[in-house]
């Protein structure tokens, strides 16, 4: 898993750090989905472009999204 420290952390020790998840299943290849839990909801990005914008789902529409899959 990669953590990712806050850009507004300046350098302090006492940040929030996100972990990104990528599948198992997508091996050793660059073009992936990632996931990190943010507060309540589940963020969704693109792992060749961790930097842009990423989409955000409460809960419990992430897990009828994962059951439905």
């Amino acid at each position: 898993m990669i953590w990712r420290k806050s850009s507004y952390s300046n350098g302090e020790t006492g940040c929030i750090e996100v972990g990104w998840r990528k599948s198992s299943y997508s091996g050793a290849t660059a073009g992936c989905v990632e996931v990190a839990p943010v507060r309540s909801r589940v963020a969704v990005r693109d792992s060749k472009h961790p930097t842009d914008p990423t989409l955000a789902f409460d809960q419990s529409r992430w897990r009828t999204f994962l059951g439905s899959i």
